[in-house]
């Protein structure tokens, strides 16, 4: 069983940081890849972020490149969301995905989700 749990998110105002961390528990799987994914109100779920988890690739959504930089702590199971020069656009729910694939240079999710955590941009 794996547990998800994300962190750090809040109130900014534009063109400030946060960083979101997303803690894993439970039993784990070598090897697995990593997401990050947002969801805006009355907006469907979106990607963010993904990287590899025993590797070094990363992949980001067009509309967060150069803002956003994802990384990870294997030895404390943690995926991280560095987030900067944030816009009003970037408030939504954040949320971390665990044991995805990639499928033609998309990430595709696996059914690990942590909860959520809010990110509120303030103009």
């Amino acid at each position: 069983q794996v547990q998800l749990v994300e962190s750090g998110g809040g109130l900014v105002q534009a063109g400030g940081s946060l960083r979101l961390s997303c803690a894993a528990s439970g039993r784990t799987f070598s090897g697995n890849n990593m997401g990050w994914f947002r969801q805006a109100p009355g907006k469907e779920r979106e990607f963010v972020a993904s990287i590899t988890w025993n590797g070094d690739s990363t992949s980001y959504a067009d509309s967060v490149k150069g803002r956003f930089t994802i990384s990870r702590d294997n030895a404390k199971n943690t995926v991280y969301l560095q987030m900067n020069s944030l816009k009003p656009e970037d408030t939504a729910v954040y949320y971390c995905n665990r044991g995805g694939q990639y499928s033609r240079g998309t990430y595709i999710p696996a059914d690990y989700w942590g909860q959520g955590t809010q990110v509120t941009i303030s103009s």
